[in-house]
């Protein structure tokens, strides 16, 4: 898993677990210290319930109980974006995951106040791999962008800031959005065979579906991402090209190390690690000249978003004039949106034919 805890980092976050609030009433029943399997719960001088935050489990039966709702669940940060149940405390109340529910969403690393849960950098790599291409005569470096890389940088226009990816040394920057426009039209003919198809594009939304609803992993379409799509691509046509992704996806880290991908993308960084490189070798972007950067459709670039994948499959159906098939999508966005749409198909409740997962 790419995404880890730095142990002491993790701050013990003051706001953690189950905390008896004002509208304790001293009540006589004392139902929450009845209740409690580790004895955790006494009363101090008024009568009002205490909890011993070293032996509480925070297992909530107090808080079940309290007739008053006077015992309120303080979740982590961390905990509470994570809508996988990923994430708990081990003895020393430091975060813990567990890998085989995270989905590598990345949720929690932007959540956590302190820095403690991160993901794996592996921008030495592409250093590396960019030296050792001696200026792209060994071999060539292509970028992959994101199309969310549109909005990154505030700064500076997108062409320069394309001049300065190839500044860093790459060979070529070529739109993600590119493979995504190659993808729309396979996913439709998919969907056209299968009759009922949930998206594999977004990587965090394929292991929610393998780790939580393995009855439904049939239904993912068996095509690629766009990312590894491309990669496939460019690799096919340059068998010595090396390929890194760029975009704002951490997942996107763990899906390039699959073995149905690693063949075709050698890293992947974030834009912020983006930012670093750009940074280490005192590339001012707003000060450099355009580059272009047109190689896909716009249905291509709003893949990304939630309902643009739909969108290019509308698109497609009524390019390739198919009019005996009625497209009935379901637009996710979010981890809960996509559990509820899941939860009915595996529930056998018809919600539509095609699951859009972002």
């Amino acid at each position: 898993n790419v995404v880890q805890v730095i142990d002491i980092a993790c701050d013990e976050c003051p706001v953690g677990g189950y905390e008896v609030t004002n509208a304790c009433r001293g009540c006589l029943a004392h139902r929450c210290q009845a209740v409690c399997p580790r004895g955790a719960i006494s009363f101090d001088e008024n009568k009002r319930a205490v909890i011993d935050k070293e032996k509480c489990i925070e297992c909530g039966m107090c808080a079940n109980v309290c007739p008053y709702s006077a015992i309120a669940n303080r979740k982590r940060p961390c905990v509470s974006a994570c809508k996988v149940n990923a994430i708990s405390m081990d003895e020393n109340r430091v975060a813990i995951i567990d890998n085989d529910k995270c989905i590598g969403c990345g949720a929690c690393v932007y959540q956590c106040p302190f820095g403690a849960i991160v993901d794996k950098s592996y921008i030495i790599n592409i250093i590396d791999m960019i030296k050792k291409s001696k200026e792209n005569k060994n071999y060539k470096v292509y970028a992959i962008v994101a199309p969310s890389i549109a909005s990154q940088f505030s700064y500076a226009s997108l062409g320069q800031v394309v001049t300065a990816i190839k500044n860093i040394g790459f060979h070529s920057v070529v739109e993600v959005a590119l493979g995504a426009d190659m993808i729309a039209d396979l996913e439709t003919k998919e969907l056209l065979e299968k009759g009922f198809l949930t998206s594999s594009c977004c990587p965090a939304f394929v292991e929610l579906i393998k780790k939580n609803y393995p009855d439904l992993v049939k239904h993912i379409s068996h095509n690629l991402s766009p990312m590894a799509f491309l990669g496939k691509y460019i690799k096919e046509n340059d068998e010595l090209a090396k390929v890194v992704f760029i975009g704002p996806c951490i997942a996107k880290k763990n899906e390039f190390q699959l073995d149905s991908v690693k063949d075709y993308i050698d890293s992947v960084m974030t834009f912020e690690e983006l930012q670093a490189l750009i940074d280490s070798k005192d590339i001012e972007i707003e000060k450099l000249e355009e580059s272009p950067l047109d190689n896909a459709s716009y249905y291509g670039r709003v893949f990304a978003r939630s309902g643009g994948l739909t969108e290019a499959v509308r698109q497609s159906l009524k390019e390739n004039e198919v009019e005996d098939f009625e497209l009935q999508p379901v637009a996710c966005d979010g981890v809960e949106e996509c559990k509820k749409a899941l939860f009915k198909i595996s529930k056998n409740i018809k919600i539509g034919n095609f699951i859009e997962g972002m």
